[in-house]
Formats: structure tokens, C-alpha cells, sequence
């Protein structure tokens, strides 16, 4: 295998006999090079992407949802509080009760969901992260916060004063149509006081209030709530914290992680990656078989040499080896080139925004240890297969 190995590096940094040899190595060797810094930055351009499309989901979903079973609503009782309260792992939580509402603001309507929160929702949501303008919510059943969206659609701003008033309706329970359609809903007057800004979607959906506001808004019982959310101490272990839930709430409700709550959108960019991937790997293969290209055509220059070594004594398997191990080489140094520039040209995007998406956002991207470890696979894997069949051309009468 020294010998082997040897003569491999020999033939792998010296010319050929003639420039088209020259060239062709040249071009295999171009080929692993662009091969390897294309298929990293696309995985750490997808890496980014999906750092960037989950942070809105890290600002506005908890580390864990509770959801009734069956039904809107579920019981959540004082004994339930206090237990929750003390189960290790549980940083806060904090009630909810969520509804579709029909929204009103001077000569303009809208239907949005509200969102009544509990006083410690601020220590579950970093409010302060996701607020344009304005204040978060105070001990007060009579204000809200809009979001971006819903204000733009309603031309409502922030009121500091108690002039302008947003009415909100929902309708009753019943059956039928009311005789009297201004007694077929409850509704409302409040005040907004604050807007906030996630996403185009969460900003067009959601108004928040109170728990208060939103209880007497459709007439729930102290002990209903449609949602619980909680946040993680630092030193929680998810799985032990989500048992004690199932000890407290028994089977009344079903819980969720931030992943669940967002399965949709993970399985979306999962999938894009991974298509991204093999789409580039399909191209590397394509690329990679310059290499197999280039073995033969250096096995056929130096095909004097290889009757020699024969003659002094090399096995036909040795001989097959010069040029496993000169095609291997070549795909190895070309993978680590390849990475280099890649990682070199993604720094420069992070550091510099190379490209951008518009005029103040760069194109995100995030540099991961297994992008590199699955680049250096996939790409050497392929060379080695392109070297192994290029050399398997070699046989006894080739070289006698």
C-alpha cells in the first residue's frame, strides 16, 4: 500500500506526457473543488433560512402548549394552579382563552382572533421583542394590542386616549337565526394601546387582551381556559416536565412542544433541504466522474510505465491502487479546497452581506459542523466510487 501510495502522489502533482492530460486533471480537479463549496453553501444557506424562518416562532410560541383534548375549552382549578406552580422544570405559565371575533373601528371591520392573556405572559413571550409601538398590556380588562396588520387594515394607531374605541363582537351560543340580529352578539369597547409585529400572517390574526376581557367577553366560567402556556427553566429536561403535566391534567389535555406547534413549517424547510441536497448531489455525481474521466486517460499516459512496474514485480492489484488511491487523493484535497473557499465566502456573506435579500436584510446563512462532515462524505464517497471503476479498467493485458 506505501508503494501504492507513493507512485499515486507521484502521478497525482506531476504533468503528463502531453497538455490535453494537463487540462482534462485540471478539469476533474476544478470539478471536486466546485462540487464541494457548492453543496456547502447551499446547506448552510438552508441552515440560515431556517434559523430565520423559525425565529419568528422562538418570539411568539412557547416552549410548551397545553390544548384541551375534546371541545374549546378545558378546567383548569386552584389545586391545578398550585401543583403547576411547584412542578420542578416550569419556569411560568400562563393562561389562555383564544376566540375568532368580528372586529370593529370607526367604518372599518375586520375578523381576527383575540387572545386573552394572563398577567405573567410577559415572563412566557418576550413581549418586549415583538412590540412596534406602545406598551404591553396592563392590569386592565379594557386595552389591547393590535398587530401590525389588523391596525393597518383598520387605520387604527396607537390611542392614548379613550375617544376611539375598537368594538369587538362574538356571537352567542344558540341555535337558529335571532329575531333581533343586534342580540345575536357580545360584544365590547376597548381601547388599543399598543401594536405589535411577528409575521405577516400572526400580525393579520391576533388582537391581545386580558384574560378578563376575554372571559366576560363570551361568559366563561373562572376555571375554562382554551390553552396553557409554559416556559422552560434553563436546567428543564422537556420529557420529565411534560410527565408531570400528564400527572396534573390526567388525559384533559394534549401537550405540545415549540416543533410540534410548528410541525408544518419544519417538515416544509426539512423537505427543501433535503431535495436541495440531493438535486446538488445528482450535479456532484455528474461532476465527479471527470475524475473517472481523467484516471483512464492518465492510465492510458502512462501505460509504458504501468508494463514496467509490472515487469519489476507489482501485482495487477497494486497497479489498481496507484490509481485508486491518485483519484481518492485528488477528491480529498479537492473536498478540503472546496470547503475552505466555501466557508471563506460564507463568512464574507455574514460578515459583509455579499447578497441581499432587500436593500437592509442579507441573505441568512449559518455555518454548522455537520454541514461540513456531510459535504466531506458525500463528495469524497463519490470520488472514491468514480476512482474505484476507473481503475478497475486496468487488466493483464493492459499491462503486458
Amino acid at each position: 500500500m506505501n508503494f501504492s501510495l507513493y507512485i499515486a502522489k507521484r502521478y497525482l502533482f506531476s504533468p503528463g506526457s502531453s497538455n490535453a492530460i494537463n487540462i482534462i486533471t485540471g478539469i476533474a480537479a476544478a470539478g471536486v473543488v466546485i462540487g464541494a463549496m457548492s453543496l456547502f453553501i447551499v446547506l448552510s444557506g438552508f441552515a440560515g433560512l431556517k434559523d430565520f424562518s423559525l425565529q419568528f416562532s422562538n418570539y411568539f410560541d412557547p416552549d410548551l402548549k397545553l390544548f384541551p383534548t375534546s371541545g374549546k375549552t378545558f378546567t383548569f382549578t386552584q389545586t391545578q394552579k398550585e401543583k403547576l406552580t411547584q412542578l420542578k422544570g416550569v419556569a411560568n405559565f400562563s393562561e389562555i382563552i383564544e376566540e375568532r371575533v368580528f372586529l370593529e373601528f370607526r367604518d372599518k371591520q375586520k375578523t381576527a382572533y383575540i387572545k386573552g392573556v394572563g398577567p405573567n405572559y410577559h415572563k412566557v413571550i418576550h413581549t418586549d421583542s415583538i412590540m412596534a409601538l406602545g406598551e404591553w398590556l396592563k392590569d386592565n380588562d379594557f386595552q389591547v394590542i393590535a398587530g401590525s396588520g389588523i391596525s393597518r387594515e383598520l387605520s387604527m394607531g396607537v390611542e392614548q386616549a379613550y375617544t376611539n374605541l375598537l368594538s369587538i363582537y362574538v356571537p352567542k351560543p344558540g341555535k337558529g337565526i335571532p329575531n333581533d340580529p343586534t342580540k345575536a352578539f357580545r360584544s365590547e369597547k376597548v381601547v388599543n394601546t399598543g401594536i405589535y409585529s411577528v409575521n405577516e400572517e400572526l400580525d393579520q390574526k391576533y388582537i391581545f387582551g386580558t384574560v378578563g376581557l376575554t372571559r366576560k367577553l363570551l361568559e366563561l366560567p373562572e376555571n375554562k381556559v382554551t390553552h396553557i402556556e409554559l416556559k422552560l427553566a434553563p436546567e428543564a429536561t422537556e420529557e420529565v416536565v411534560i410527565e408531570g403535566l400528564q400527572f396534573i391534567f390526567k388525559d384533559d389535555v394534549v401537550i405540545k412542544n415549540r416543533i410540534q406547534l410548528n410541525d408544518t413549517l419544519y417538515k416544509m424547510l426539512n423537505t427543501e433541504n433535503l431535495v436541495s441536497y440531493l438535486v446538488l448531489t445528482l450535479i456532484a455525481i455528474i461532476a465527479l466522474f471527470n475524475v473517472a474521466g481523467a484516471i483512464i486517460m492518465m492510465i492510458i499516459d502512462k501505460k509504458g510505465n504501468l508494463k514496467t512496474l509490472y515487469n519489476v514485480g507489482a501485482s495487477l492489484s497494486g497497479i489498481r491502487k496507484i490509481f485508486l488511491l491518485q483519484g481518492s487523493l485528488m477528491t480529498v484535497l479537492g473536498t478540503l479546497l472546496g470547503l475552505f473557499i466555501g466557508f471563506v465566502i460564507i463568512a464574507l456573506q455574514q460578515q459583509y452581506g455579499l447578497l441581499m435579500i432587500t436593500p437592509s436584510l442579507p441573505y441568512p446563512t449559518r455555518i454548522t459542523p455537520m454541514s461540513f462532515v456531510v459535504v466531506f462524505f458525500t463528495i469524497t464517497i463519490i470520488g472514491f466510487v468514480a476512482s474505484l471503476l476507473a481503475s478497475s479498467r486496468i487488466n493483464h493485458k493492459l499491462v503486458t
